[in-house]
């Protein structure tokens, strides 16, 4: 009866540990399903996952730690049990201890083997040192196979179970480092707009998943442009990662989207693997990773084709982005162009008609019209080829700025002889009003294309002649504060209203018939003025002069020269 118990008790055990195991395995196949679900093109390794760790193992079997830690939980299993044996405990207590000792084996080594070992010598052992007749491997007493062949399965069931459970806290936890560099990974491409910082983030994000050298090719144009290459090991070198026949399989792999390079079957001599960065429809670059004796194991390469998939996606966000800035570029230019059109087949109609009409009046009737006559007609007719050369000066200038085609020569000029020369060249209604120059009491030298300076001051200078009443004051000053030059153009005409003063500089604003920059104008005046201070790295503004009047106040850099004398 008692010996039928035992076996009934055994097979019980035996049942129980293969129900769970076979839990476990299913368990640890669903979490293997989970992390390796495979993308649309997957690489090839070049051994299962399984069998690398199995080789990896075998390669450190014999573990000096390993055998010492086993030995030790064996020795002290031992000792425990001896003193249990001393005070007179039964032997399952024992038992247990020397399963409690395989259990931790298995914790604390890095193989199955030494918990399996650890098995049978703690049978063994305890056979030899609590079994009658001790210190022999004999056992008299007829249940002693049955307790010998429990304590081996109980000591490799929990074994098995302890090594199963490390296992899977082991993948979990590589499983959660990994999802947490693809969560990272997004977060990160979401706050980068341009190219060379997505490609920079990627690389940073699968050097921290993979700890590998890396080449990235960005395309353009179906062709590959200049590789960067990012460095696990920033002592490493890198230069045959980006040799001619590397830069071959990379321009293959581009051409046509497939996978190429070591461990495949295509191009397997290669130093790196190859992948495309790609959307369904559109290959944006090409990465090669180095493989060298280690090929990319399923999981790796899972976690490895999905941040390659948001790379591609904020590639393409990058380039939809900036397709729209250049749309919308485009669409302003050709608005200003329908702007000037417009504004110059309106505008440039009255002083043409002007000319045209008042040569033909001196074609037909000079001869009838006294001197006066002919000298307001002759005045008339300058004034109004002379607004049109000003026209055509302001609007080649803004047609440059906008395309970004306005080339600033800079020099280093006198301040006091730019304001001068350009003084030269004011309207010659300058006689109706006061116009003074008051320079610096020490000379200023500036960094500036003096012929664009000019323009700036003309502009503004005719401006304040134009809408100012007659003998009105307008007086230009310069001085040096805080390391800039600051030329101040004053009048003290009827001023501009506070709603007003923002808009002045906005291309093709006019304001009210009395404003500055409107009457039989395109209001391309003040906008050209701010354009060409800002190219120069000052700035522009507009404010009241007291008691009334408007006050024009840029800078200019200073350049400072040596004197040796």
């Amino acid at each position: 009866m008692e010996a039928a118990a035992l076996m009934v008790i055994f097979i019980l055990i035996v049942l129980i540990g293969y129900i769970i195991m076979k839990k476990l395995d299913g368990f640890q196949e669903e979490l293997r399903g989970l992390e390796q679900q495979e993308p649309a093109e997957k690489v090839q390794p070049e051994t299962d996952y399984k069998e690398l760790q199995a080789k990896k193992s075998a390669g450190h079997l014999l573990n000096g730690a390993d055998v010492i830690k086993s030995i030790g939980m064996i020795v002290l299993a031992s000792a425990l049990g001896f003193g249990f044996w001393k005070m007179g405990m039964s032997e399952a207590n024992i038992i247990m201890v020397y399963i409690l000792g395989v259990l931790f084996t298995s914790v604390i080594t890095t193989h199955r083997i030494y918990s399996i070992v650890a098995s049978i010598v703690s049978v063994f052992v305890f056979n030899f040192l609590f079994t009658e007749p001790r210190y022999t491997l004999l056992a008299y007493d007829k249940d002693y196979p049955v307790t010998f062949i429990t304590m081996l399965v109980a000591a490799l069931l929990t074994g098995t179970l302890a090594i199963r459970l490390k296992k899977q806290a082991a993948l979990a936890a590589q499983a959660a480092y990994r999802t947490k560099i693809l969560l990272d990974t997004n977060q990160l491409l979401e706050g980068v707009r341009e190219k060379e910082q997505i490609i920079t983030v990627t690389a940073i994000q699968l050097i921290k998943l993979l700890n590998r050298d890396m080449v990235i090719f960005l395309s353009e144009n179906e062709a590959l442009l200049e590789p960067k290459v990012f460095r696990a090991d920033s002592e490493k070198r890198c230069e045959e990662y980006v040799s001619e026949k590397e830069k071959a399989v990379a321009l293959w792999v581009l051409k046509n989207k497939r996978n190429a390079g070591a461990s495949t079957d295509r191009f397997p001599d290669a130093e790196c693997l190859y992948l495309s960065i790609r959307t369904s429809n559109m290959v944006y670059g090409v990465i090669g990773i180095v493989i060298k004796d280690k090929p990319l194991d399923s999981f790796e390469n899972s976690i490895l084709m999905s941040i390659l998939g948001e790379c591609a996606l904020a590639l393409e966000n990058e380039k939809n982005a900036r397709e729209k800035a250049e749309a919308a570029l485009v669409a302003q230019k050709e608005q200003l162009r329908a702007n000037l059109l417009r504004s110059i087949s309106h505008d440039l109609r009255t002083p043409l008609t002007s000319i045209s009409g008042n040569a033909s009046n001196l074609l037909s009737n000079g001869e009838k019209f006294d001197d006066s006559t002919k000298k307001q007609l002759y005045s008339d007719i300058y004034d109004d080829s002379i607004w049109l050369i000003n026209l055509v000066e302001n609007l080649l200038s803004v047609t440059k700025i906008e395309e970004g085609k306005l080339n600033i020569r800079l020099q280093t000029e006198l301040l006091d002889e730019v304001i001068a020369e350009a003084l030269q060249h004011i309207s010659r209604k300058k006689t109706e009003h006061r116009i003074s120059f008051q320079p610096s009491e020490e000379f200023i030298l500036v960094k500036a294309d003096a012929r664009l300076i000019m323009q700036v001051i003309i502009n503004i200078v005719d401006n304040a002649i134009k809408y100012t009443q007659k003998d009105s004051e307008i007086i230009i000053s310069t001085q040096k504060a805080q390391g800039k030059a600051v030329v101040r153009i004053a009048d003290n005409g009827p001023g501009i209203p506070d709603d007003m003063k923002q808009l002045v500089f906005d291309m093709f604003y006019s304001g009210a018939k009395s404003m500055a920059d409107s009457r039989r104008s395109l209001g391309l005046g003040l906008s050209l003025c701010k354009s060409i201070i800002t190219a120069h790295g000052g700035n522009l503004e507009l404010s009241d002069n007291k008691p009334h009047g408007a006050v024009f106040t840029f800078s200019l850099p200073v350049e400072e020269v040596d004197l040796h004398e």
